[in-house]
């Protein structure tokens, strides 16, 4: 009989469950030098992530931009968070911006589908409009839903508008 998919993957992810020695040690090897999928690119990848959210923090504290951060909203129950929430709107190229998502990666056709599918729109529906920085760049293309929302930037902006309470 074939085995189930959730089988196979369970072996793939603890290959000590696999009875053959020889094939355990095979499919450790290849999962432990996976240059693309491996566990020690995850780590990398995370650990890149989490140096450019740390970088994108100390730029808005730096133009005193108020913010809720994401583990701060996790901690209040929110499931589904951007990096960053405003907690005072800004513009940035004439658009509203009420949170930011950090991205260390290129933004290619594939990838930003999926994330806009599985975080943007739903980050519009929860905050309002929004900025992703995609820190080593995009295709231009791509930043095609300005008007409804969702700005790309390959940067932090340099052109932020605040709120300025004016003394009367």
């Amino acid at each position: 009989s074939l085995a189930s998919k959730t089988f196979i993957n369970s072996m793939l992810r603890d290959p000590s469950q696999i009875p053959d020695g020889v094939l355990a040690n095979q499919v450790y090897q290849c999962t432990v030098n996976d240059c693309c999928y491996g566990p020690l690119v995850d780590c990398i990848k995370h650990a890149i992530g989490h140096e450019h959210e740390v970088l994108l923090q100390e730029m808005l504290l730096e133009k005193n931009l108020s913010f809720i951060a994401e583990d701060q909203l996790r901690a209040k129950g929110y499931d589904k968070t951007p990096d960053f929430i405003l907690e005072v709107p800004v513009a940035v190229e004439g658009h509203i911006i009420h949170w930011i998502e950090s991205k260390a990666s290129f933004g290619d056709e594939s990838s930003h589908q999926a994330y806009l599918q599985d975080q943007f729109w739903s980050y519009w529906n929860r905050f309002g409009p929004g900025l992703v920085i995609y820190w080593y760049g995009f295709i231009e293309e791509l930043d095609c839903h300005r008007e409804r929302g969702i700005l790309l930037k390959d940067c932090f902006p340099t052109d932020i508008v605040t709120l300025r309470h004016s003394m009367a």
